[in-house]
This record gives structure tokens, sequence and C-alpha cells, in this order.
């Protein structure tokens, strides 16, 4: 069964962003952004928030494992990190695009409050139907949603590539 797709104009990310800022009830310290999918998003409420710190992490979880063990049991594998004093006693804003399976985020939020930072979670869309921490879900976010979402910024990367990725290809 092939997961209903949503495609996004620049003018609905921007109702998210305007969505998504009121709803913080704290000003943050720093903003760390998920690459890839949390740039752009990042990047707008960093500027309309003035958030001056801005910090990046790059995690993957293996595509392939062995036979023997799920994928969903994968250690993750940090390619960027902040040093621990940039983000020990300070209210951090974790952004990514999207909370799918929750992986992602989850395990970046970890490592933040083992640096011994205060973690806060935002994306634009939560899809509580793929994610796989119960009750656990983003702090703030935008929208809630089954599909998949294709941003604006991933549309010119051609419709083909779009699809390998929709499909777990790309």
């Amino acid at each position: 069964m092939q997961m209903r797709r949503e495609i996004l104009t620049w003018a609905q990310v921007d109702k998210l962003i305007d969505h998504l800022i009121p709803q913080f009830e704290t000003e943050f310290d720093a903003m760390l952004i998920i690459t890839r999918g949390g740039i752009i998003p990042g990047g707008l409420l960093a500027e309309a928030m003035q958030v001056q710190d801005v910090l990046i992490a790059s995690v993957e979880f293996p595509a392939e494992i062995d036979r023997q063990h799920s994928k969903l049991f994968a250690w993750p594998k940090f390619f960027q990190f902040p040093a621990d004093d940039l983000l020990e006693g300070k209210k951090v804003l974790i952004v990514d695009d999207v909370w799918g399976s929750g992986r992602t985020i989850t395990t970046v939020k970890n490592r933040v409050s083992a640096a011994g930072g205060l973690p806060y979670t935002a994306v634009m869309h939560f899809n509580p139907h793929r994610n796989l921490f119960g009750t656990g879900r983003p702090d703030y976010y935008a929208a809630i949603t089954d599909a998949y979402i294709i941003y604006p910024w991933e549309v010119d990367r051609g419709l083909d590539k779009v699809e390998r990725i929709i499909l777990g290809e790309g």
C-alpha cells in the first residue's frame, strides 16, 4: 500500500512557521538544527525568533544491517554534533521537518540532555501513525499528518528522486 503524498508550496510552509512560533512558551538560548530536513525550517524559525546561536546535528541510522537484526535497533552515527559546553545549561530548541518514527529527533534530544542541555523539540509535521515512541511526541508541531510530506525545496530534486525517497530507495 502506497503512502498518501502531500506536496507543499512555499506559502503553506510560511503558514506552518506562522502557526508554530506562537506556541513557544519560552525563549531559547540556542537552536540545534538536524540536517538535512531541518535546515530550512530551522533557518526560518531562527530568523523569525532572532535566535543567534544556531548549531547543526547530523545523524544517520544505517540503511542496511545484517538480517538477524532489525534496522530499528541500529545505533545512530553522528557526523556532526556540537560540543557539550555549547549545550550545557542552555534551553535548546531542536528543529527538524518531520517527526515520522521519531528516532532521529529523539536521539538528538537524548544527546542534548546527556550534555546537560534542556532540550525542546519542534517540527513542522508530526505523524503519530509512524511514531515509535508511544505517547512521545514533539514539544511543538505545526500540523499532524498521515501523509508523506514533500516540501517545496525537495520538488526541485525531480519527481523521480521523490518517488525513490517515498519508496525507501533513495
